[in-house]
């Protein structure tokens, strides 16, 4: 059986912030890819209006997604985005994305 872990972040954006989500991954720092046990990485844009953005990451064990998310380099990797909810909670407003995160293991391929 396979027991790779796979780690989808659904992403939901205001309209007037895709261009920018779009460009933070256009130009990420790769944090994620150095990772021990990191395998691959896909972001995915919706076609229909409405839906999330699907950030998917493909790890070798649950241990080293877990690892990822308590590193450094996961702080990193995620800055800007931090930065950007920061700076609209300081100006009064509304976050532009939000974020639902599912883990899943693959059984089949």
């Amino acid at each position: 059986m396979i027991n790779h872990y796979v780690a989808i972040n659904y992403i939901t954006c205001n309209d007037d912030f895709k261009d920018r989500f779009e460009q933070m991954f256009a130009t990420r720092a790769h944090a994620i890819d150095t990772m021990p046990g990191f395998i691959n990485m896909h972001v995915l844009r919706p076609e229909k209006p409405g839906d999330a953005y699907l950030i998917v990451s493909y790890w070798e064990s649950e241990n080293a997604f877990r690892e990822w998310m308590k590193s450094p380099a996961f702080t990193a990797g995620h800055q800007r985005g931090f930065d950007e909810l920061a700076k609209a909670k300081a100006e009064g407003r509304p976050a532009p994305m939000s974020s639902d995160f599912k883990i899943y293991r693959i059984i089949s391929e």
